[in-house]
């Protein structure tokens, strides 16, 4: 063969195989688990403090099982429970020990109600007798054992019922329970969602007491939602939201006695419109702790309740110009002194107090954000904590005494660092991810922080990725407004920095929110790699009122939400838009939720910045969204008018002159389909034109079947032809 032919024949080869090394990602891929990460899947630490517990599924025939792992060596000790030997259990999908972890609680048949909550079958196994039964023929909620594990209590239809497991007899604790007027147990709407709990019911120590919220929601505004179905006739959910301004729940504290099987109102004191965010009992078996948090969210109060005498006392009061955040975070030590969190010196901090609530120490402090509180090793006595002291962007694990002193780094890779400890705090399991790395499980030592082991890694992600080639999420800073806000960005796979590529810009832009970090892909990040593949450069950068940058950047927000962070995006914009390789003339942006309210905003003050937008389940107006939220960042509208109003894209809409979709779910709970209908209407009367899409039925994820696959496939058509 000449020469000539030989080469020719060689470059061909050589390049077909490059062509085949390069494939291309599909939204059947990214939504089909492609490049589905791995992960521990409900880690439990078991008493001894040497095992862990995760729950395993068969997917081929569906047993589940509860694994039992020895932290130090990563070899599976045993089988804690299989349902390949329950006859009348084929699988389950969450469990919960009782104390002694003599016997297990076993959810099924879940059915999602909110965001959080849900009814479940629940049954009872007993590891010393071998027996299952079911607690009861009902879907109940947040079935929970008694100390001792002889009583299980739950809700049921709004009241408390308690089982005891040994006679099998049932005691009904509250009688007043309805649907949309009294709920007993278990939290309203407005509490699931921005308080972030359900059960409202908690055994003390004893077992001799059972605290319990009660909600008054008579008073509350009805919303309904017409649900299509497949039906002849549409059905109707009703339930009660409160509105910004309008009634809340009226929410009453109680104190039920199991012997005399009593109840009784506890006294807080002289609060007129007001939230109980948070019940926790202490050390002491009799006291209570109970937080009371004003209608405007600024004042705290920290109340010890006696349960003997059902008397009860402010113990320690936080107040902030703004608002005060809720926490998880309350601990109680031995004595009964406590570990509280902060941002009353700028930023999020630990705090030590008495039990009478006196000051003892500030434990850490910084320009930096504690993130998440582990809790205290009474054998070590240190503290347990993840912060961002090594950058916004980044987290770590760390040790330090309860005076503040002998802080200690536990992680080392510079990245996302999440522990979870072992019940005695001898050893935790670090979940570690960053740009370039998926998440990877290692066991560590609580002391050093050394790695004993890697117990899970993703490289076989890794390797499917591989061979599509993607491009690396860029972490960098952008200098907007006086503030180098943090930014990150994707660019083609065969990026030219000689030519001018559309942007499309992605936001959240929440209070307290952060949407960039040092983390690997999400699920849209592919989606990203898809449009990066068509040419097009994508960003996101955290603005003003973002969280994780101290009290003051966060707060600036306050009583004018949309305002400053849309400025920011605008200006972001436009200093990326003077970029050699960006085309200014086709900057478009998206969100969802609070990033639609946010890019309905965007493509209407920013006009003349960004040709298109995308917005997705859009907050339009915060009048129409729930009293927790919207209060706690913009008062209510009575005092604020101007605030509600004036940032409302429903008052703007006569400068629309890109191309705008918008995009709701017809049956969201959360954020109502209402603002999109509001908002439609607007448009209309302004004669703008537009594109829109309702979901029926879809809740505020918008997800179910093929919707998900529907809704990437039209924004992915809509970016094509539009920016």
């Amino acid at each position: 063969m000449h020469f000539n032919k030989i080469l020719l024949v060689f470059f061909l080869a050589f390049s077909t195989l490059l062509f085949a090394q390069k494939k291309e990602v599909s939204l059947e891929d990214i939504w089909g688990g492609e490049f589905r990460q791995e992960r521990l899947q409900s880690l439990q630490s078991l008493n001894n403090g040497q095992e862990y517990v995760v729950l395993e599924r068969d997917h081929n025939t569906g047993e589940t099982s509860i694994e039992v792992y020895n932290y130090k060596t990563g070899k599976k000790s045993r089988t804690f429970l299989s349902t390949f030997n329950l006859d009348s259990l084929n699988s389950f999908q969450s469990f919960q020990f009782s104390e002694d972890e003599g016997k297990i609680l076993l959810s099924t048949e879940v059915e999602p109600i909110f965001r959080r909550s849900t009814r479940d079958m629940v049954y009872v196994y007993d590891f010393q007798t071998k027996k299952l039964g079911k607690l009861t023929d009902r879907k109940v909620q947040e079935a929970s054992f008694s100390p001792d594990a002889s009583k299980v209590a739950y809700v049921f239809e709004n009241n408390i019922y308690i089982k005891d497991l040994a006679t099998g007899e049932e005691s009904q604790v509250t009688t007043d329970g309805e649907i949309n007027s009294i709920i007993n147990g278990v939290t309203d709407w407005v509490y699931e969602e921005e308080f972030g709990f359900v059960k409202g019911f908690a055994w003390n120590k004893t077992g001799e007491k059972i605290a319990y919220l009660k909600f008054d929601e008579s008073k509350v505004p009805e919303f309904s939602m017409d649900l299509f179905g497949k039906d002849l006739y549409p059905t109707q959910s009703v339930f009660k939201y409160p509105k910004a301004g309008e009634a809340n729940s009226a929410v009453g504290l109680y104190m039920y006695d199991v012997a005399s099987a009593s109840s009784e109102e506890i006294k807080l004191g002289d609060y007129e419109d007001f939230y109980i965010p948070r019940i926790k009992w202490t050390q002491e078996p009799m006291i209570l702790s109970v937080q009371v948090l004003n209608r405007h969210q600024n004042k705290l109060n920290l109340i010890f309740v006696d349960a003997k005498d059902n008397s009860s006392k402010v113990v320690m009061t936080e107040t902030d110009e703004a608002y005060v955040d809720i926490t998880d975070n309350l601990t109680f030590l031995e004595d009964n002194s406590f570990i509280w969190t902060s941002e009353k010196d700028g930023y999020n901090h630990i705090y030590h107090y008495s039990k009478d609530g006196k000051l003892l120490d500030q434990i850490t402090s910084g320009n930096w954000e504690v993130t998440n509180y582990y809790g205290f090793d009474r054998k070590s006595k240190k503290i347990y904590f993840q912060s961002t002291e090594n950058g916004s962007v980044n987290r770590d694990v760390y040790s330090i005494s309860p005076n503040g002193k002998n802080k200690k780094r536990l992680t080392s890779g510079t990245g996302m660092n999440a522990a979870d400890f072992s019940a005695d705090y001898s050893y935790f399991i670090n979940s570690f991810t960053n740009t370039t790395t998926p998440a990877v499980y290692t066991l560590n030592n609580a002391k050093d922080g050394k790695v004993e082991r890697e117990i899970l890694n993703n490289k076989v992600l890794l390797e499917t990725e591989a061979a599509f080639q993607f491009s690396p999420k860029e972490l960098s800073t952008i200098a907007v407004n006086g503030n180098d806000l943090n930014m990150w960005m994707i660019k083609p796979s065969d990026f030219d920095a000689s030519k001018a590529y559309p942007l499309l810009m992605f936001q959240y832009s929440g209070p307290g929110s952060q949407s960039v970090s040092n983390s690997y892909f999400g699920t849209n990040d592919y989606w990203y790699q898809l449009l990066a593949n068509e040419g097009y450069i994508i960003a996101c950068v955290d603005g003003r009122g973002t969280g994780f940058k101290g009290a003051e950047f966060k707060k600036v927000t306050y009583q004018d939400l949309g305002n400053l962070e849309v400025q920011d995006q605008i200006s972001a914009a436009k200093e990326l838009g003077k970029r050699d390789y960006i085309d200014a003339e086709r900057i478009g942006i998206w969100g969802w939720s609070y990033g639609g309210f946010m890019s309905s905003n965007a493509i209407l003050k920013g006009n003349d910045v960004f040709s298109m937008a995308i917005a997705v389940a859009p907050v339009i107006s915060w009048r129409f969204y729930d009293t927790i939220y919207t209060e706690r960042y913009l008062r209510t509208p009575q005092e604020n008018a101007a605030g509600y109003d004036e940032n409302s894209p429903i008052n703007h809409v006569e400068k629309l002159k890109g191309d705008y979709l918008l995009i709701h779910g017809g049956g969201d709970d959360n954020v109502h389909v209402q603002n999109s209908m509001r908002m439609v209407e607007a448009l209309v009367q302004a004669n703008k034109q537009f594109d829109w899409a309702i979901y029926p039925d879809r809740n505020h994820g918008i997800y179910g079947g093929n919707t998900r696959l529907h809704l990437y496939n039209l924004m992915t058509d809509f970016i094509l032809e539009k920016l």
